[in-house]
């Protein structure tokens, strides 16, 4: 008998082939999320993202158009270009030297006389183009050139985002960093969206707003969630904000919504964050965190006051200041609710592979966990049918 957890079986979470059915179905399908706009500024910077399973490049053109190619040399396959950058005009295979320029071009091969008496017909050898887009001042790319609009993907849930204008914001490059969770990535989608561990987990460190007045919904597959400021927290909110305001008022709360595959976005009254997850194996999936704040010229003396608390995590930078706030080798007592989670994710990993798991009945705070469970079996059934 096939043991469940909640719409899906156990081996969704655990099996080397249900990921790999994941990263052909799901993320080789979708829109994926490859930086900031301001990553690529100029002709010839580049970022490049693994999209399930293509490696996908985006490069500014020297008539600053924005173009994706997937990021394989059409001699041998070798991958051109790495991380992200700046090229002079052209992109040059490390392995053969094969060239191309900024649009896709090849341009040049080495010792096409002598190695290639007939010579090669460069028209046909191009770089196979992607798909690119810019939303809410983001970059994503599709794998597919003719890939549905970014507009239509995100269209029905961008009004339940909130006010917050993320193109205009500055990035707090001090706040970006990385790191890896050892558990499904959808064990880290859900608990994102859980929202009824929020005033339990987070009772100390999540404080700040009224968990009990949340509003969530879905748009297709993708989650959108707000909630306002707690009584006693919104009676001196401008006092108690970190950073000056990335919104006007009287926006208050916070807009933490999860867009599917795995983009979550967590804004407030302070700062607009980014949360994009990348499932790594079963059992494993690196986190990215960027962070963006009002015009750097506002709040330079915020960075000194950041500094001195070591490092600056979350949307509302609050501390629990408990008596047991220091204490390093307790995580539920580490004051920082990013730690709280990564430890209760990696323990419901951990006891997935028990033959004594089995889940009791979801609260109605957990609506969202089988809510997207559903929304991952319907994508993988539609695309599977599609393919059929």
């Amino acid at each position: 008998m096939t043991r469940m957890y909640h719409n899906l079986p156990v081996e969704a979470y655990t099996s080397q082939g249900w990921f790999d059915r994941e990263q052909r179905l799901i993320f080789s399908q979708t829109w994926r999320f490859a930086g900031l706009a301001e990553d690529v500024p100029e002709p010839g910077h580049y970022v490049s993202v693994q999209a399930g399973l293509n490696n996908i490049f985006i490069v500014m053109g020297r008539d600053h158009r924005l173009r994706a190619f997937h990021n394989i040399c059409r001699h041998r396959g070798t991958q051109l270009i790495r991380a992200v950058g700046k090229t002079q005009k052209a992109l040059t295979c490390p392995y053969h030297d094969w060239t191309y320029d900024l649009e896709g071009n090849l341009i040049s091969v080495p010792d096409e006389s002598t190695e290639y008496p007939n010579g090669v017909d460069k028209k046909c050898f191009g770089l196979k183009p992607a798909s690119v887009d810019v939303w809410r001042g983001m970059l994503f790319v599709h794998p597919d050139p003719d890939a549905p609009s970014l507009a239509a993907w995100f269209g029905d849930v961008d009004p339940h985002l909130g006010p917050h204008k993320a193109e205009e914001l500055v990035e707090y490059p001090e706040a970006r960093n990385a790191y890896e969770i050892k558990a499904n990535w959808k064990i880290v989608v859900e608990n994102y969206i859980d929202v009824y561990h929020l005033s339990h987990l987070h009772s100390k460190t999540l404080y700040m707003y009224d968990h009990g007045k949340a509003e969530y919904g879905w748009k297709g597959p993708h989650y959108h969630f707000w909630e306002p400021p707690s009584a006693e927290y919104s009676e001196n909110l401008e006092k108690n904000l970190p950073t000056p305001r990335v919104i006007p008022e009287p926006h208050v709360g916070a807009w933490v919504p999860m867009l599917f595959p795995g983009i979550g976005i967590g804004a407030g009254e302070d700062s607009w964050n980014l949360f994009i997850i990348t499932p790594l194996a079963p059992d494993l999936t690196r986190i990215e965190n960027r962070t963006k704040l009002a015009n750097a010229s506002q709040w330079e003396f915020q960075k000194q006051e950041w500094s001195s608390w070591g490092f600056w995590k979350g949307f509302g930078g609050a501390k629990y200041e408990g008596k047991d706030a220091m204490n390093e080798n307790d995580p539920m007592a580490s004051g920082d609710f990013t730690t709280e989670d990564i430890y209760a994710c990696e323990q419901q990993q951990k006891s997935l592979t028990s033959p004594y798991f089995e889940v009791g009945p979801p609260a109605n705070g957990e609506s969202p966990v089988t809510r997207h469970q559903q929304a991952v079996l319907d994508f993988m059934t539609a695309q599977e049918t599609a393919e059929n």
